[in-house]
């Protein structure tokens, strides 16, 4: 399986010199009473929202549910990411076993993500290598503007108006994917992941259509996958866009890399628990494995290092951020804007 781990870096490098710092601060130290607290909670919240639901029978009041479990299906994706960087255990094999099996209550392929991911952090806000800024109906640069046809060219030209609906969609782009992935042969484990996405379908599926009326079914998966796409790509979007983008032959090395394309969002505690720790996005980019409670504290460390090196560290509030993604929008869409002029 892809590794999710930054590469190795030469001694004596920037990057060297604040790992040295980290890891004297124990930062990289495994919190596994931290994880088994959080991940047993969650299990109950979620068991909880389904007695639930099973009591309240066929009522509208069903659609606080649909609500309940977007944020849940978003805190169990937040451990199957944590479980794929190797934040929880040490070993690979429990981590999978802990993403394989949030991947099938989520109803999402971990290999796919796996992979998916890898190559995201090995290039951030990469035009040609990171797959989270190569989506159909958006164009995060001039250039990506300029090579959008029929539909998807009016969807990038109005893109930042069209964002956040756009965004309601994420959770059923994650299932679609998911199924596209385990269709294909070369994905690891893929009997099981196809048989933990048909066991999640079914389940989901017959728990909500034996419990509510055919009207009443319906309209509590679109709330829940419309809420769960939505909170997903809230809690994704302001970490990269509107940051630096990078195009093939850049100088940065890795340390640069990874904190000029990243962005941290300011928040405390609330915000820490509703990003699942993507907030520190800097930090997390520089050490992929380091447990989620570990970040906050490598940020004083982080911030204070690149500040002393004339580094650039973006940080800011979690309302702002979205400014900057819709401004950065906004702008690759321009050209689309701009009325052709004959020749």
């Amino acid at each position: 399986m892809t590794s999710l781990q930054a590469p190795e870096t030469s001694h004596g490098s920037d990057f060297a010199e604040l790992s040295r710092l980290i890891k004297d601060a124990g930062l990289l130290r495994r919190r596994r009473r931290y994880y088994a607290v959080r991940i047993g909670l969650n299990l109950a919240a979620f068991g909880g929202g389904w007695v639930a639901f099973a009591y309240l029978g066929d009522s509208w009041w069903q659609l606080f549910l649909a609500a309940f479990f977007a944020m849940m299906f978003a805190q169990l994706s937040f451990i199957g990411h944590d479980a794929g960087h190797k934040q929880i255990f040490r070993g690979r094999r429990a981590n999978d076993v802990t993403g394989i099996v949030h991947g099938g209550l989520t109803g999402l392929s971990y290999g796919w993500w796996i992979a998916t991911h890898a190559r995201h952090h090995a290039n951030p806000n990469h035009e040609d290598e990171d797959p989270d800024v190569d989506i159909a109906a958006l164009a995060f640069s001039k250039a990506q503007s300029s090579r959008k046809r029929g539909f998807l060219r009016w969807v990038a030209k109005y893109q930042a108006f069209l964002f956040f609906p756009l965004l309601l969609l994420e959770g059923l782009n994650l299932h679609v994917s998911s199924v596209k992935a385990v269709l294909r042969k070369d994905l690891r484990r893929r009997k099981l992941e196809s048989a933990l996405l048909i066991a999640h379908l079914v389940a989901y599926l017959a728990a909500v259509f034996v419990v509510l009326s055919p009207l009443t079914g319906i309209i509590f998966i679109l709330v829940h996958q419309f809420l769960w796409g939505l909170y997903m790509g809230c809690s994704f979007a302001p970490n990269h866009k509107g940051m630096e983008m990078l195009a093939t032959g850049h100088k940065l090395d890795f340390l640069r890399k990874q904190v000029l394309t990243s962005r941290n969002i300011r928040g405390g505690r609330i915000v820490d628990f509703a990003l699942g720790g993507l907030n520190y996005q800097i930090e997390h980019h520089l050490f992929p494995s380091m447990a989620r409670p570990n970040l906050r504290h490598a940020q004083v460390i982080v911030r204070e290092f690149c500040t002393g090196r004339g580094i650039s560290y973006a940080q800011c509030g979690w309302a702002r951020s979205y400014g900057y993604v819709l401004q950065h929008l906004h702008e690759a869409s321009e050209p689309l804007r701009k009325p052709r002029v004959a020749t």
